[in-house]
């Protein structure tokens, strides 16, 4: 049941990648069958890779002895063979449904234009405040620690615990 659970993520995760790379070469202005295959020349590789580097991972756990290779053993081939079959996928049907349903992007009208607009200006304002506050933490790492008050002992040390107490009523 893990093995179909963790398959599930491998193998919806190249469709999208091959999905997203065709919307991007349509934003981009090329027919969507001409962003189909441009789309394909980028990303064949990877996604051929990426199949073959899991189940290089995965297919020789199948050889593991005794009941613990058992386990390991469905677990090992439902995962190799959904990421063959995933990848099947991506370079086969995700491009050429990608041709056929996908479409350039037309400028939206109506009342709920003012929403979205809105929504996406206050969505960007609170990205750009959110990539400032971690650039300046990351930069002033001994600042964002200076609060924590918690310690723990790791390896006969005292290392600090990076964590926030709310006062109590």
């Amino acid at each position: 049941m893990f093995g179909l659970v963790l398959a599930i993520g491998l193998v919806v995760d190249d469709a999208i990648v091959v999905v997203e790379g065709v919307q991007r070469h349509i934003e981009e202005g090329l027919r969507p069958k001409d962003a189909a295959r441009r789309a394909m020349e980028e990303l064949s590789g990877p996604v051929i890779g990426i199949a073959l580097v899991l189940s290089a991972v995965f297919v020789p756990t199948v050889f593991i002895p005794g009941i613990t290779g058992r386990l390991y053993q469905q677990f090992a081939l439902t995962i190799a063979i959904s990421v063959v079959l995933s990848a099947f996928n991506a370079l086969t049907l995700s491009p050429a449904l990608g041709a056929l349903l996908l479409r350039p992007k037309k400028e939206s009208r109506g009342p709920l234009r003012r929403f979205f607009d809105w929504f996406n200006r206050i969505f960007g304002r609170a990205t750009e405040g959110y990539v400032r506050l971690s650039g300046g933490l990351i930069r002033k790492g001994a600042l964002a620690l200076a609060g924590t008050r918690n310690f723990w002992y790791c390896r006969d040390r005292l290392c600090p615990l990076p964590a926030i107490q709310l006062p109590a009523r």
